[in-house]
């Protein structure tokens, strides 16, 4: 099947970004990740086997050749089945992990919200995960004491705080992880699904601070198998798929041709 591409990559109501820098430049990124062709009891029986190179690897590109430019000041939104190589598209924009070949350019801040739980260590105290989380996106432990009480008031925890991160449910994580993340304004903002954790005030208040943060200028990428924040929150829409940018335009025409190409039988497709 011929994938579709936008004829119009630019925003509306963003008339400079035709001549604004980008904050991030994705050139011809690619990420191998290379697999055991068969499974491997142990991780002895792993070692033994390498050194005696006996294990063979199948590679699988989880993204090949993208090239993606995104603006400063936009809401950018990331779409694609799973498996399509969104997430990974995000930790390499994060540097959480290193492309096979390419380049990744990236200017001023970044807050990564990539996963539940990322950076957070389970046997200490919401409290401790605070100061420890905040430290891993780079901030002081003074930095950190000024802003905790708006931290606490955000996520609601103010119960839980000294009790065991294991402790927690799903949508306690994703309280306490966005109101670390979004203490301080980002240059760049990236979340990953997490805006679908968690009942539905808290997440009206993620999409009152993200449209807080848009306004003021940060730019926020924003991966969604949702599309009502997709269409309600973004400028423009990248649609990935098996690891390669099959469509970037407005989000109304991108995911009506999204959801077009999830009707058509995997069959039809791969005639």
């Amino acid at each position: 099947m011929n994938l579709p591409t936008g004829s119009n990559p630019l925003v509306p109501d963003l008339p400079t970004v035709a001549t604004q820098d980008e904050i991030i430049r994705l050139e011809n990124i690619s990420v191998r990740y290379r697999l055991p062709s068969e499974r491997i009891g142990t991780f002895k029986e792993y070692i033994i086997r390498f050194l005696e190179r006996k294990i063979h690897f199948n590679s699988f590109w989880a993204l090949h050749k993208v090239s993606l430019s995104v603006y400063p000041g936009e809401v950018l939104g990331i779409i694609g089945k799973n498996g399509a190589g969104k997430s990974t598209m995000l930790k390499v924009i994060s540097r959480v992990l290193r492309p096979t070949e390419g380049r990744v350019v990236v200017y001023g801040k970044i807050a990564p919200l990539l996963e539940l739980g990322a950076g957070f260590h389970n046997e200490l105290t919401g409290r401790e995960n605070i100061f420890l989380n905040g430290a891993l996106l780079g901030y002081s432990r003074d930095e950190m004491k000024s802003c905790f009480q708006s931290i606490l008031d955000f996520s609601e925890l103010h119960a839980f705080i000294d009790a065991p991160l294991r402790t927690y449910s799903s949508g306690m994580y994703a309280r306490l992880g966005f109101s670390v993340a979004t203490a301080h304004q980002p240059d760049i903002l990236i979340i990953d699904e997490i805006l679908g954790v968690g009942d539905e005030a808290f997440q009206q208040k993620c999409a009152d601070r993200i449209a807080h943060f848009r306004k003021n200028g940060t730019t926020i990428l924003l991966v969604s198998h949702s599309m009502t924040p997709i269409e309600t929150l973004c400028q423009r829409v990248a649609w990935i798929s098996h690891g390669k940018i099959a469509m970037v335009g407005k989000p109304d025409e991108v995911i009506a041709a999204y959801r077009e190409a999830q009707a058509i039988p995997e069959t039809a497709q791969v005639a």
